[in-house]
C-alpha cells in the first residue's frame, strides 16, 4: 500500500540515528524488522513510500510506528519561518524524519550498545544479537528473506558474558544482562515509563546500571516516545558549541524538542560530511 506525506522520507529516517534495524536494498529501497515483521519500503516520491503490507497490517502495526498521525508539518513551518538560521536550514533538510515508535525494550538494549560507539558498529552488534538471541522467520513467497527478531528480555537475562563478548560487545555484556534482568523481574517496567513524563522515565532508566544521563534520554525519546527529551550526544555537543556557543534554548521548543533535536543531529552529519 502507498502512503502520502510531505513529512515521510525512508532514508532520512534510517539515517538519523534512531533505528538500527532499517537497511538500504538499493535506491530508494529499505527493509526493516520490527515488532517481529519484516517490513519493505520504497520511496516512490517526495511525499509517496509504497509499503509492502496490507491495510490490515498498517493500520495494527506500521501507522503508529512511523508516527503517521502526528502532524509534522506544523513544526517544521514553524522552524523554517522562525529566526533561527540553522534550525531554518535542518528543518528543511531534514523534514522527512519522524520519531519512530519503536519497541521499548530493544532501544533499551539498542542504546546501551550504542555507549562510545559509531552507528556502522551499533548496527553490527544488534545484528549478531539478534542472529544469536533471536527467533528466525522468512518473508515472501517462497520464504526467500530470513531475518531474525530483537531477543526477548529473558532470552538476554539468561544469556552469559562470554557469549555476549564474543559478539564485540565490551564491557557492555554486563549492562545488558543486568537491563534484561531488571525488565524480566519486572523492577524496571518499560509500558509504565511510557505513560509517566520524560524526566520520571529517566530517572527511573539512570537506576539501570550502566545507564547514564544521555543514554537514558536516548531511551526515552526513541523508545518511549517521549518527544520533549533532548539527548546531546557528541553530534548535539558540536551543534550547541560551534553554532550556538552553548546558548541554546531548549525551552523554546517544549514538547516537540526531540524532533528539533533530530533536524539539528541529521543536519550537522551531513554539512560535517558523516556517512
Amino acid at each position: 500500500m502507498k502512503v502520502k506525506s510531505k513529512n515521510f522520507n525512508i532514508k532520512q529516517i534510517a539515517d538519523s540515528g534512531q533505528c538500527f534495524r532499517m537497511k538500504q536494498i538499493e535506491e530508494n529501497k529499505f527493509g526493516l524488522v520490527a515488532y517481529g515483521r519484516y517490513l519493505e519500503l520504497i520511496q516512490v516520491d517526495d511525499e509517496t513510500v509504497e509499503l509492502s503490507c496490507d491495510e490490515v497490517e498498517f493500520q495494527q502495526i506500521w501507522e503508529n510506528y512511523f508516527d503517521l498521525t502526528y502532524y509534522y508539518g506544523a513544526i517544521v513551518a514553524d522552524l523554517v519561518t522562525g529566526e533561527d538560521s540553522f534550525l531554518k536550514e535542518a528543518a528543511e533538510y531534514g523534514k522527512g524524519i519522524r520519531i519512530l515508535r519503536q519497541e521499548p525494550f530493544e532501544m533499551l538494549i539498542s542504546f546501551i550498545i550504542s555507549q562510545n560507539k559509531n552507528i556502522p558498529s551499533i548496527k553490527q552488534c544488534i545484528t549478531r544479537i539478534c542472529e544469536t538471541y533471536g527467533e528466525t522467520k522468512h518473508y515472501g513467497e517462497g520464504s526467500q528473506i530470513e531475518y531474525h527478531t530483537f531477543p526477548t528480555p529473558e532470552k538476554l537475562a539468561a544469556a552469559e558474558k562470554e557469549e555476549l563478548r564474543a559478539l564485540k560487545l565490551g564491557y557492555r555484556d554486563e549492562y545488558i544482562i543486568r537491563a534484561s534482568q531488571a525488565v524480566q523481574s519486572g523492577s524496571i517496567n518499560l509500558p509504565e515509563l511510557m505513560l509517566c513524563s520524560h524526566e520520571e522515565a529517566v530517572s527511573a532508566l539512570k537506576n539501570i546500571h550502566g545507564i547514564g544521563d544521555k543514554v537514558a534520554n536516548c531511551i526515552s525519546l526513541y523508545g518511549l516516545h517521549h518527544i520533549e527529551a533532548f539527548p546531546i550526544d557528541v553530534w548535539i555537543k558540536k551543534v550547541l558549541s560551534e553554532i550556538y556557543q552553548n546558548s541554546f534554548s531548549v525551552d523554546r521548543y517544549q514538547g516537540y524538542a526531540g524532533i528539533v533535536q533530530q533536524y539539528m543531529f541529521y543536519y550537522k552529519r551531513y554539512l560535517d560530511g558523516a556517512r
